[in-house]
């Protein structure tokens, strides 16, 4: 067994931040309701990480916090690295937004608006959630408005609320609302389709008895490759395309689970990766949050948003480390060099740096 490690990296906050410092601060949930409106470029740390193996030394430096890029959005998701022009892509959903960050000028802007919903409807919020690009550099949403996983039927450098229906119906009825996709190499998609955004008020209501995990293959046939978890989200596949790995975000099950992946496409039985629930019943804040997106590194290793924060696993499911934040963390981005996973996290974006080459 490896010894334990536990290195606490301490910050501290600052009430004063200029242009021109790096300066620690603490995000809060206490975003003034203007600020939500106007969201903008940050530059500041935050965050703690703890090390339980050594084998994290080779992706992180033992002083490092997270980077705090952005705020003053309302939920971000589905980060997207776009590396053909060196910029990420993420979904504001409540706004029904796609924003567009830059990292080398360090700027903001709005990508897409009614990204998950058109805008003829009375409905407000509902944009996309999950994004990634298909094999023809194609963008393809997770829409939690529609209902739909969609096609944007126009180029990444001109997009458009235009959209091509991918899969909206299982069996004749409505899907749920398809939260988080991955490619496999062959370009057959993975979803996850919980049942998050449905509610009485807006009488939108589950027409399955169940959320599913799908599959979408080359030819464009939908099959349902999963029913039994209670609450499917973030979804990622091993380096070696034999594991699908499967977040739950149910509290009374909070974990994440493992696949089997078949040489037909389907999948055996879910198994645990790990049970997180725990980690969610002893929690002293109200809201430590869920098993949720995550990110696969080409050492094998995963990049998982959960409790409290960051989690890096192993492929065997031993915690290499965390990094504890004080926002809801939703879901995980590495680039194209692997020397940063980007960070959906509450109404910010964040990021944390990794060592290029990393390796277990």
């Amino acid at each position: 067994m490896r010894r334990f490690r536990s290195l606490l990296i301490c910050f501290m906050a600052s009430a004063a931040l200029t242009a021109c410092q790096t300066q620690t601060q603490t995000p809060t949930d206490s975003t003034s309701a203007d600020s939500k409106e106007m969201p903008r470029i940050s530059n500041y740390q935050t965050g703690r990480l703890e090390i339980y193996d050594d084998r994290a030394l080779n992706f992180f430096e033992q002083d490092q916090q997270a980077h705090v890029l952005a705020e003053g959005f309302e939920w971000t998701e589905g980060p997207l690295w776009v590396e053909s022009g060196q910029y990420l892509l993420f979904s504001d959903i409540p706004r029904n937004k796609i924003m567009k960050y830059e990292p080398e000028s360090k700027t903001l802007s709005t990508y897409l608006d009614n990204s998950g919903w058109s805008s003829s409807t009375h409905l407000e919020g509902y944009g996309s959630n999950g994004l990634l690009l298909n094999q023809n550099d194609e963008l393809i949403l997770m829409q939690t408005g529609q209902r739909q996983v969609a096609l944007m039927q126009a180029s990444l450098e001109q997009p458009k609320s235009e959209f091509l229906s991918l899969a909206s119906h299982y069996q004749g009825k409505r899907l749920n609302s398809p939260n988080d996709a991955v490619f496999d190499n062959n370009f057959n998609l993975y979803f996850t389709d919980p049942t998050h955004g449905l509610n009485d008020k807006d009488k939108r209501y589950s027409e399955l008895d169940f959320s599913g995990v799908y599959r979408i293959n080359a030819d464009k046939e939908l099959s349902l490759v999963s029913d039994e978890l209670s609450f499917p989200n973030g979804i990622g596949l091993s380096t070696d395309e034999k594991t699908l790995y499967v977040a739950v975000s149910d509290k009374t099950h909070a974990a994440w689970y493992h696949f089997d992946v078949k040489s037909d496409g389907s999948l055996g039985k879910a198994k645990i990766f790990y049970d997180a629930k725990e980690e969610v019943d002893t929690s002293d804040k109200e809201h430590p949050g869920l098993p949720d997106g995550m990110s696969v590194h080409s050492s094998g290793a995963i990049f998982a948003t959960g409790p409290h924060g960051l989690w890096l696993f192993a492929p065997d499911g031993t915690v290499l480390a965390r990094v504890f934040i004080d926002s809801l963390v939703s879901n995980a981005e590495l680039n194209a060099d692997e020397s940063v996973v980007y960070l959906s996290a509450d109404d910010y974006l964040m990021s944390f740096n990794i060592k290029k080459g990393a390796h277990l």
